[in-house]
């Protein structure tokens, strides 16, 4: 595959020449794919750990959940990518080997929740609202990562009239090659002329969806709903682009495209969740977000000597930070060796404890 591509925007009078690496060690290269894929990653986990106590989750506890969810969500999402791959690998290195891109998002995103959610429950996370928190970092991250499709010049539609359509030798050799296999689906494309930058409309679509969930992040009226929402969010925009695209991964020998198919199911499921919670929640006030404890342990041994403190979830980012501080230093200096101390009886209670006293005898008194 080349590494160095001239792109051109004809309707815009723009014109680049991208190099796939973005450098070299030992002669191994390191690709720009790679770079804005971890570079999305990290503006998503940057974002989790800023908004953490917001959510109630323990920002260290989150270290581990995110690290385990993200390794898995890479390994998913390259497997859906492979088993569903229109070609064979030739090495096990082939199959293993993202550089060169190649993975299917949609597996990314079940294995992250499936695998977060199995780690969030082993290090005591609240799993409705990580998935909140997840789920608008997800937005970053494909935003940003997206891009890296463009430095590859892959991920790309059909021929497009459109100011914006794209060309390079990458769209048109792709289209070359595929032309035969695209008229079989009913797909009919020109190599030399430009096509939709697909890329670029997911990228758009994420950041503004992240946008749109942030400013909307405090008045949310039940843990999850957030997620249920980028769910939507994501699903909708998901169909319209694939539809778009002229390397959409298919199930087996059907015409049908892998993500259009997930998107309707993941977009239907989410909207019957969010209409419930919606309707149950009717009437409620801002749901309360119960703040994260550092050390469980000497919470749970603590036991009824120590409350943890909760806010409803249209509070301020500062109130979450200063509220969770004085809490955890309650907590780390509560004296558990200490005697629990008695409740002081009050004035009522004193004299109910004390014994009646005996009634005097009546002084006789002698008629004058």
């Amino acid at each position: 595959m080349d590494t160095v591509f001239h792109v051109e925007f004809p309707g815009l009078g723009l014109a680049f020449t991208l190099n796939r690496v973005a450098f070299s060690i030992g002669g191994f290269n390191v690709y720009w794919y790679g770079i804005l894929i971890a570079a999305g990653l990290l503006l998503a986990m940057a974002f989790a750990f800023h908004y953490s106590a917001d959510f109630g989750i323990n920002s260290d506890r989150l270290v581990d959940v995110v690290a385990i969810g993200t390794v898995l969500a890479i390994v998913c999402a390259r497997i859906a990518y492979v088993a569903m791959a229109p070609f064979e690998y030739e090495s096990l290195w082939e199959m293993i080997d993202i550089r060169e891109g190649g993975i299917a998002i949609y597996g990314g995103i079940i294995g992250a929740f499936v695998f977060g959610g199995l780690a969030a429950r082993w290090r005591k996370v609240p799993i409705r609202p990580l998935f909140d928190v997840v789920g608008m970092g997800f937005l970053i991250g494909q935003g940003i990562g997206r891009w890296g499709n463009f430095m590859n010049q892959e991920a790309f539609g059909c021929n497009t009239t459109l100011p914006w359509g794209m060309y390079s030798e990458g769209t048109c050799r792709y289209l070359t090659n595929m032309q035969q296999t695209l008229a079989a689906q009913g797909v009919t494309v020109d190599p030399s002329q430009p096509v939709h930058p697909t890329f670029l409309y997911e990228s758009l679509w994420c950041l503004f969806g992240f946008l749109v969930l942030f400013l909307y992040m405090r008045h949310r009226r039940f843990h999850g709903q957030l997620f249920l929402m980028y769910l939507i969010w994501y699903g909708l925009g998901r169909y319209w682009i694939e539809g778009l695209r002229t390397d959409s991964l298919l199930i087996g020998n059907t015409s049908l495209r892998f993500s259009q198919v997930v998107a309707l199911v993941t977009v239907a499921t989410a909207i019957v969740l969010l209409v419930y919670g919606l309707q149950k929640t009717k009437g409620q006030g801002s749901p309360l977000v119960t703040l994260a404890v550092d050390d469980i342990k000497k919470q749970q041994a603590a036991g009824d000597r120590f409350t943890v403190d909760t806010l409803p979830a249209n509070a301020g980012h500062k109130e979450f930070v200063t509220a969770t501080v004085a809490m955890n230093r309650r907590l780390k200096e509560l004296d558990l060796n200490a005697a629990p101390e008695e409740d002081t009886p009050s004035s009522e209670q004193a004299s109910a404890a004390e014994p009646a006293a005996e009634p005097e005898p009546p002084v006789e008194t002698k008629p004058e």
